[in-house]
């Protein structure tokens, strides 16, 4: 756990986007990936497929649903506790697309590094969109929520939670997606259906305490987003 959380705190992009450094931190961590994560109690993919099926109204067995940046497939995991079955996933990491294989959930899954390249979804067919902690400073580029909502059918749903991370640069990156969700909306592509703030998207409980002003300083807390397609 300790050489998990150096490794997660060594990556530190300063100038810019790092998809393939990313990766490299996954591909690394693949296998005790979703150990690790229960022990920092990272609870993003349940709370993400709570907000979901809250404002859920259609039949979720018969929902397509593409999992963004499914990483191991907890998220389909999550939301198959909730009655949904269909599900197609991307990630940028072949050793989480090989875990995300072994849940056997997914019809499809594609390799594709988000920003560089496109998103490799047939547009306008999915019922729900989900990408759960990969907007982040150096993985996934604001850009890449454009293609999120063309993926999405008309009248769909497009679900983002991220953890609030602090610092630079962080808090541009923040300020760059709200300004995006902003335009977006005014564009006329979706509207709002809601946003949840929570305390615990995931902490750090085997960290050394001695720095650390505050016990809070080892929680991170969590935003999730929550948009339906316009159907023009």
């Amino acid at each position: 756990m300790e050489d998990v959380t150096t490794l997660i705190q060594s990556f530190r992009p300063v100038n810019g986007y790092d998809p393939p450094q990313a990766m490299k931190l996954y591909e690394h961590w693949a296998e005790t990936y979703e150990q690790d994560c229960t022990m920092m109690n990272y609870r993003a993919p349940q709370l993400a497929a709570d907000f979901l099926s809250e404002h859920f109204s259609g039949n979720p067995e018969e929902a397509l649903v593409l999992d963004v940046a499914c990483g191991s497939g907890w998220v389909a995991k999550e939301m198959a506790e909730l009655g949904f079955k269909n599900f197609e996933g991307v990630d940028g990491s072949q050793g989480m697309l090989d875990l995300a294989a072994k849940t056997d959930l997914y019809k499809d899954l594609r390799l594709a590094l988000l920003g560089p390249e496109p998103l490799p979804a047939q547009p306008g067919v999915f019922d729900v969109v989900i990408i759960v902690g990969a907007l982040y400073a150096g993985f996934v580029p604001v850009s890449v929520v454009r293609e999120l909502c063309n993926a999405a059918k008309p009248g769909g749903f497009i679900v983002m939670m991220r953890a609030n991370h602090r610092g630079e640069p962080n808090a541009k990156y923040t300020e760059d997606l709200k300004r995006e969700l902003q335009l977006m909306e005014e564009e006329g592509l979706w509207t709002p259906v809601g946003t949840k703030q929570v305390d615990r998207y995931m902490e750090f409980p085997h960290l050394d305490t001695k720095g650390a002003e505050d016990p809070q300083d080892l929680l991170i807390g969590g935003t999730v987003y929550l948009y339906k397609k316009s159907m023009q």
